[in-house]
């Protein structure tokens, strides 16, 4: 069989990763993915061939338009070429509408309903799709897909990351640390009102002699990161595979995407300033692994807290709830199978 894999995030190459790599034993997978820093920088580290065609839109909804409309040409004739017999991406624009013009089956995952712009323009064509069971299969229903077509599996994606990440030896530290993870600032669905700068200042001044690491997703981030704080943190201006990082950190700091749940279920404390409010981040609040806190200076007492505990039962409470989850893989497979 032909698998098409469209990669379009950092999440997804770490998430569709070890899936990757089982299907490439029987089968002809192409990879494609867009101009895009973290994931092309990913994709090297990983060492996954990727056909890297079109770009990220940015910001503007002019930009999206432009970046999708010319990436669907790109894809359209690399995909002809390839002739693949099933599709799989997280519901990528792109992927639904080429495969869709090509008659390929697709088959999506996805667990943000809250970004309706890529909803709308995904669901109502694709064949089969994959939720977190935590996900209520109307969320997605009222975008035009039917139940039968709703395939739950019995994890959140961030699982799949934690249990597929290699364990490092634990390096000696001589100061205890805080990874502060800056918002996705471009997607339809983000928060703009956040107040980042004044959370990191505020972090950086009461922890003067803790190692504080601020890790950006955009260059301009970066950019405006360095300018504001100077040399009180250390922004990470180099990708790095989060996992990889976050076996090191003592306290997390994240904006409610993937990072945040891969912290809280390796039973990091882990406090979410919310930009990016979601369905599987309310899960991990309700399981006690994330909390809740925009106002600078609740999380400086938060971090406070937590530095001076020892955290044993949230361990595990982390340990017991990601050794709960299942494989994904499996149900991808019964979706292959399906007409």
């Amino acid at each position: 069989m032909k698998i098409w894999f469209d990669i379009l995030t950092p999440k997804q190459i770490l998430f569709f990763d070890p899936m990757i790599r089982k299907l490439k034993m029987s089968n002809s997978v192409l990879c494609t993915t867009r101009s895009y820093r973290e994931v092309n920088e990913l994709a090297k580290i990983k060492k996954i061939k990727m056909v890297v065609i079109g770009k990220h839109g940015g910001d503007s909804k002019s930009g999206k338009l432009d970046a999708s409309l010319q990436r669907s040409t790109g894809l359209g004739k690399t995909i002809d070429r390839f002739k693949p017999d099933l599709a799989i991406s997280f519901c990528s624009p792109e992927t639904a509408r080429v495969a869709f013009g090509l008659g390929i089956k697709h088959v999506a995952f996805c667990d943000s309903p809250h970004a309706e712009a890529v909803m709308k323009l995904t669901v109502p064509i694709i064949q089969k799709l994959l939720i977190p069971w935590i996900i209520p299969k109307k969320e997605f229903t009222k975008y035009g897909i039917t139940e039968k077509n709703i395939i739950p599996y019995k994890a959140i994606d961030a699982s799949v990351i934690v249990k597929s990440a290699v364990k490092q030896k634990p390096k000696p530290k001589k100061k205890k640390s805080i990874l502060i993870r800056v918002e996705e600032e471009h997607a339809a669905y983000a928060q703009k009102n956040n107040h980042t700068i004044q959370i990191i200042q505020k972090i950086a001044d009461r922890f003067p002699d803790h190692s504080i690491m601020v890790l950006p997703r955009y260059r301009s981030q970066i950019l405006t990161l360095r300018e504001k704080l100077g040399n009180k943190v250390k922004i990470l201006g180099k990708v790095i595979i989060g996992n990889n990082l976050l076996q090191d950190i003592d306290v997390f700091v994240g904006s409610g995407g993937t990072m945040t749940a891969e912290a809280a279920l390796m039973g990091i404390p882990t406090i979410s300033y919310n930009a990016v409010p979601n369905l599987v981040q309310n899960y991990l609040v309700r399981k006690k692994l994330i909390t809740l806190e925009s106002n600078p200076d609740k999380i400086v007492s938060m971090i406070g807290k937590a530095l001076s505990s020892n955290n044993k039962n949230l361990e595990k409470n982390a340990r017991q709830t990601l050794a709960s989850m299942e494989d994904p893989y499996k149900k991808l497979i019964d979706a292959i199978k399906k007409k």
